[in-house]
C-alpha cells in the first residue's frame, strides 16, 4: 500500500501539465488554477485531519508557497515556448541538481567521500540525460535556444526555495500536514498577485481561469500524498518515485498534446529520459 501511495505524486505531477495543456489559457489562468485547486485539497485535508500549526510556521509556509508560484509561472511560459516534452525533463534536472547542491552546501547532506562521489556521478548522468532530451533536429524548424534554457533555470530558483523550506529550523518541529494548507494558500496568493501585477486582471473573467482548477486538484492531491509517502517509506525513496512524473509528462506531451518530434529527436528523448531516471534513482544511494 505504501508504494501505491508513493505513485500518486508521480501521477498527479505528471498529469498536471497535460491537463493545463488540454484546458489551455494563459499562464495567468494556469497558475491561478493550480493555486485554487491545491488550496481546495489543502482546505479539505485540514478540516478532516485538524493538524496543529503555529502562526509563525503558517506565515512562513505562506511565503514559501508564494515563491513556488513564481517558478511555476516560468514553467507554464516554457510549456508554450518549447513544449511540455522539452520543459519537464529540463526542469526536473534543474530542480534535482539545485536541490542536491543546496543539500550538500547548506544542510550537510552527502557528507562522506563515497556519498559525494555517487551523488555527483548521478548528477552528471542526469545532466547528460537532460541535454539529450533537449536535442533538436534543426531540419524541422524548431529549436530549444540558450535563452529558453536560461529563462527556465532562473525561474527554477523558486522551486529550490520551496523544496528547502521543510528542512529549515523554523519548521523543524511542525507537522508536515499542518503546513500543507498555508503552503498551498501561498501558491494561490502568489497567483493572484501575479495576475494583478502583470496586468492580467481580466483573467478572472475567463473560463480557463477556473477550468484549470482541475490541474490544481491533480497537483494538490499529489503534494498531499507525498507527505504520507515520505512518512511511510522515507523521503529519499519517496522522492525517487516522484521522478516517474517526468516519463508521464514527457511522453504525454508527445502523445496527448501532439508535440512534434522527429524520429531522431524521439530517440534522443527516450534515452535521455532513461538516463534522468537512472541518475535520479542513483542519488538515493548517495
Amino acid at each position: 500500500m505504501a508504494y501505491l501511495i508513493a505513485l500518486i505524486p508521480a501521477l498527479g505531477w505528471g498529469f498536471m501539465p497535460l491537463i493545463t495543456g488540454k484546458v489551455g489559457g494563459s499562464e495567468a489562468n494556469q497558475i491561478f488554477g493550480i493555486g485554487a485547486g491545491a488550496s481546495l485539497v489543502g482546505l479539505i485535508a485540514f478540516l478532516l485531519i485538524h493538524p496543529q500549526v503555529s502562526m509563525k510556521a503558517f506565515l512562513f509556509s505562506l511565503l514559501c508557497g508564494a515563491l513556488w508560484s513564481t517558478a511555476q509561472v516560468g514553467q507554464f511560459v516554457s510549456f508554450k515556448r518549447i513544449g511540455v516534452s522539452n520543459t519537464v525533463p529540463l526542469s526536473t534536472v534543474f530542480q534535482l541538481v539545485g536541490n542536491s547542491i543546496i543539500g550538500v552546501l547548506i544542510f550537510g547532506e552527502w557528507h562522506s567521500a563515497r556519498a559525494l562521489t555517487i551523488g555527483f556521478i548521478a548528477l552528471a548522468i542526469v545532466i547528460i540525460g537532460a541535454m539529450m532530451t533537449s536535442f533538436t533536429d534543426r531540419s524541422n524548424g524548431q529549436n530549444v535556444t540558450t535563452k529558453d534554457v536560461l529563462f527556465l533555470l532562473a525561474t527554477t530558483i523558486g522551486y529550490w526555495i520551496y523544496s528547502s523550506f521543510p528542512k529549515m529550523p523554523i519548521l523543524a518541529h511542525e507537522d508536515s500536514v499542518g503546513i500543507f494548507l498555508p503552503e498551498v494558500l501561498g501558491i494561490l496568493l502568489g497567483a493572484i498577485i501575479y495576475d494583478l501585477a502583470s496586468g492580467n486582471a481580466k483573467a478572472f473573467t475567463q473560463k480557463e481561469q477556473y477550468t484549470n482548477i482541475l490541474a490544481g486538484i491533480s497537483w494538490g492531491i499529489a503534494a498531499f500524498a507525498y507527505i504520507f509517502a515520505a512518512r511511510m517509506i522515507g523521503v529519499t525513496v519517496a522522492f525517487v518515485f516522484t521522478q516517474l512524473n517526468v516519463i508521464i509528462a514527457t511522453f504525454g506531451g508527445i502523445l496527448v498534446l501532439h508535440e512534434h518530434k522527429s524520429p531522431r529527436e524521439s530517440k534522443f528523448t527516450f534515452w535521455g529520459i532513461v538516463l534522468i531516471v537512472i541518475g535520479s534513482i542513483a542519488t538515493a544511494f548517495a
